[in-house]
């Protein structure tokens, strides 16, 4: 669930944007039912002594396992909100690679149980919550790495657009020791995208702008 740059106003999508995809996929986990779709994954623990107040704002997302409600989005973000409730509004944004928009989402977030654990479940679309779940953090706040209800889910995020490349591997390490395929995980990019930039920034022809899978 995806911090400061400002991008220039595009149209979004509302009937095919990630959360609803995303949406999709909770309601078809629920007919299985509604535990597995907030349960940590067997034999993983989430974060302990977690301050939500320092997780709250902006993150960008640096590394996932790919799946179809973010498939050809780069510029992945995330920004968190607290509410007078409680609860977190968060606000995901991504840019279609496909389409040529920016796209995005508003959902709720909400604890678990113990809010000093970080387990969450967000839900983008009515009664329907998916496990949000912090495996790693940094002393500082600075990156994170979380899953969903199981380890096909994964997600690196940083506060900044980009991560030293051994802190990076290190966390694809652990992902790694944690049962997670590794050989599919993809970075995200967060170049300019293409169609946006003057004619002379612009990629040579040829030249690719698809993420290369992570080592």
């Amino acid at each position: 669930m995806t911090r400061s740059r400002s991008h220039s106003p595009v149209p979004m999508s509302t009937t095919t944007s990630p959360a609803r995809r995303w949406a999709v996929c909770l309601a078809a986990m629920l007919l299985a039912g509604l535990s597995a779709c907030t349960r940590v994954p067997e034999g993983l623990q989430p974060v302990t002594g977690f301050d939500l107040n320092r997780y709250l704002g902006k993150w960008y997302e640096i590394a996932r396992l790919d799946h179809s409600f973010e498939r050809g989005l780069q510029n992945v973000s995330a920004e968190y909100t607290l509410k007078p409730d409680g609860d977190v509004t968060v606000l995901n944004r991504g840019y279609n690679t496909q389409e040529k928009r920016w796209e995005e989402e508003e959902g709720n977030a909400k604890f678990v149980g113990d809010p000093h654990v970080g387990s969450l479940k967000v839900s983008f679309f009515g009664p329907f919550y998916g496990g949000y779940h912090v495996l790693a953090l940094d002393r500082d706040y600075k990156y994170a790495m979380l899953t969903g209800p199981s380890r096909k889910y994964l997600w690196i995020l940083s506060r900044d657009e980009t991560l030293p490349e051994d802190v990076l591997q290190g966390l694809l390490h652990q992902a790694k020791v944690w049962g997670f395929d590794s050989d599919k995980i993809i970075r995200v990019s967060h170049a300019p995208p293409a169609d946006l930039l003057p004619a002379a920034d612009q990629t040579a022809p040829g030249a690719s702008s698809t993420a290369a899978p992570a080592p």
